[in-house]
């Protein structure tokens, strides 16, 4: 039984990125989005779209951007068009969600250049009255001189704040808990995931919906909100049935947020 339109689940988004296999319209998408309960969404660049006609679509379903995702050499290549575009539909934060093995390294001085380059869209967004942040995979997990290379990342980044993926920092080899107290301040968006059991799920790359796997939601959503996080992004990255599973994962938050 799914939550009601009518009945969001508090500051609950989903990622777009799980139901990016859907082969309906936008507009269809974001209304089975709004009977699952979520209150916004997540994007994934413009989702294929003009401001205007996603602006509309989600005053049609009663839904808000929570944050966008958009590529580092994107955003890099046209900060104003980035920012304008999200303005525009009324979204105030803008996530940088991947960097490419090229760019990445062991060296700690160049995972704080990396931080530099995004302390710089950092301060246009500040600029704008906007919010950069950044999430995280597991290979920012790596050690490096003795800390993680997240770490040093944000030693480098200025105002940039952080999108903690939860269950990448467990596929990292590191506890969640602890990171979301190291960051605590800097942490404004959480993506919850699950991960299924040893051997389970093999066919979803071992992910799980929300409630189904081995992580502790209950310490987790009390220690985000703690670390300051305001929205709670629901994501899975390789559903069978991408519907059902954000479904799934609604339900099982409702009454945790």
């Amino acid at each position: 039984m799914s939550n009601a339109a009518n009945n969001p689940v508090h500051n609950l988004a989903v990622q777009m990125y799980s139901l990016r296999e859907l082969t309906q319209p936008l507009d269809d998408t974001l209304r089975e989005v709004a009977a699952a309960g979520y209150e916004g969404i997540e994007t994934v660049g413009t989702q294929g779209v003009s401001a205007d006609e996603l602006k509309a679509l989600l005053e049609k379903h009663g839904l808000k951007v929570a944050s966008s995702h958009v590529a580092l050499d994107a955003f890099e290549a046209d900060p104003e068009g980035v920012i304008a575009f999200n303005k525009a539909v009324g979204n105030d934060t803008v996530i940088v969600p991947w960097i490419a093995p090229d760019a990445r390294s062991d060296r700690a001085a160049d995972w704080q250049t990396l931080g530099t380059r995004l302390g710089t869209l950092a301060a246009a967004c500040d600029a704008a009255g906007m919010t950069l942040l950044y999430h995280n995979h597991d290979f920012e997990m790596q050690e490096i001189e003795g800390k993680t290379a997240l770490a040093w990342l944000l030693a480098g980044a200025g105002n940039l704040g952080l999108e903690l993926d939860l269950a990448w920092v467990v596929r990292g080899g590191k506890d969640p808990l602890e990171l979301l107290g190291a960051f605590t301040g800097r942490v404004k968006r959480v993506h919850v995931k699950d991960i299924a059991p040893a051997g389970g799920n093999e066919d979803e790359d071992g992910w799980a919906d929300v409630g189904s796997g081995t992580l502790d939601w209950n310490a987790l959503l009390s220690a985000s909100r703690a670390a300051g996080a305001e929205w709670f992004v629901v994501e899975h990255d390789k559903p069978k049935d991408p519907l059902t599973s954000i479904r799934n994962s609604a339900n099982y938050l409702k009454g945790k947020l």
